[in-house]
């Protein structure tokens, strides 16, 4: 038996009223989605315990079987694992956002979705301004990089904000605050001269797109914890692709291969077909892989209805319909990781629908592969990390 798993980042969400109270899954042309749900069971799964934080990091570490509870201690170690960047005694990580503000207002978490090229550019800059040694920033995949500063471990203690959960909003309402923030702002209000002449902005307006005329800093944590390989805990060799590290970081801390395939990205350009196709290929050498897309969370943090729409129909026409014609010893779970609505552009702790489908599964009644299809099969997992042992143990 093989197993796949695949991960529509933030492609849940809410009832839209402009468009009939249907959700984007609803809304979205997905046959091959819609067939995999008639022929499979499925349900809801709550991927985020109640009263942690409604994150890709806590989410997916449900979706690969383990529980958040238990082993999940902070997102920017995962993602710095994944890019080689070590912890020391005394060192703390932290996300590193390039953004735009505008007028005092979170006007782009992303810097108009700056390219990796560009940023890599800009942060090697913050670097040579701002580093030494006690501060470093290294550059990761586009408007994403990680901060590591030594001997300030009391900043872990300061409320930071995640920049996608405030669009639009006063950004002096959401700087790092309480103990141990001072340093964190002191750092962010520095970077605003490096960034303003910078001639990857500087290029960037020429071209009439945004200048990342601030970082910001959140999402921080110390050391990775222990955590058991996938192999110990499910007795399967397996590997992942995806075009973010923070996905890259928990298939390297869960013991797992990640597999370098060209064309996979972390938004709406990602090579669907390539990353099915290698992820197909890589079932002859494993047992199980993950296929993770962000492209729909990316749509959902923008506020578009019409690309997060368009990012589900794609994944539908370029990637489940290569899965149904695989041969029969395959099973697949699909699912998102959490819901990223619309209205609220960003993550909610709300459960999210699965499907499982392929050998030895029987069909409990869903017609469509959406939110109100899941429950109205009235199956509920109230601890998402038991997913996989539902794939893999039936």
């Amino acid at each position: 038996m093989k197993y796949l798993v695949l991960i529509i980042d933030g492609a849940a969400g809410l009832p839209i009223p402009e468009r009939g109270g249907r959700t984007c899954l609803e809304l979205a042309r997905a046959p091959n989605l819609d067939a995999l749900a008639s022929e499979g069971s499925g349900g809801l799964v709550r991927t985020v315990p109640p009263g942690m934080e409604a994150s890709s990091a806590c989410a997916c570490m449900s979706v690969l079987g383990y529980d958040p509870k238990v082993y999940y201690k902070g997102r920017a170690s995962i993602e710095a694992g994944s890019m080689g960047i070590e912890i020391g005694e005394g060192e703390v990580v932290y996300r590193c956002n390039l953004v735009n503000v505008s007028d005092g207002v979170m006007n782009d978490y992303s810097a108009g979705h700056i390219s990796t090229a560009e940023a890599a550019d800009i942060i090697k800059t913050l670097d040579e301004e701002l580093g030494g040694d006690t501060v470093e920033f290294y550059p990761g995949v586009g408007y994403r990089h990680i901060l590591r500063l030594k001997g300030h471990e009391d900043t872990l203690k300061a409320v930071c904000t995640p920049p996608h959960d405030i669009p639009g909003k006063p950004v002096r309402d959401y700087l790092p605050r309480g103990e141990g923030s001072d340093f964190l702002r002191d750092l962010m209000a520095r970077a605003e001269p490096v960034l303003q002449d910078h001639p990857v902005n500087n290029e960037r307006k020429r071209q009439g797109l945004l200048p990342a005329t601030d970082i910001w800093l959140f999402w921080g944590s110390g050391r990775l914890p222990g955590v058991p390989s996938f192999r110990e805990v499910y007795g399967l060799d397996a590997a992942m692709t995806s075009g973010v590290d923070l996905l890259k970081g928990l298939a390297k801390i869960t013991g797992m291969a990640v597999l370098d395939v060209p064309g996979v990205t972390d938004g709406p350009d990602n090579d669907n077909a390539a990353q099915i196709g290698g992820a197909l290929a890589a079932l002859e050498k494993h047992d199980l892989v993950i296929v993770h897309i962000e492209a729909p969370d990316e749509a959902g943090h923008s506020g578009s209805i019409e690309e997060k729409v368009k990012a589900i129909e794609k994944i539908d026409s370029e990637v489940v319909v290569q899965l149904r014609r695989y041969p029969d010893d395959l099973r697949i779970l699909v699912m998102p990781d959490h819901p990223t609505p619309i209205a609220v552009r960003t993550h909610t702790p709300d459960p999210v629908p699965f499907l499982i489908w392929g050998k030895g599964v029987q069909a409990n009644g869903m017609k469509r592969f959406t939110e109100a299809e899941a429950e109205s099969t009235g199956v509920f997992l109230e601890e998402g990390y038991k997913i996989m042992s539902r794939l893999i143990n039936g």
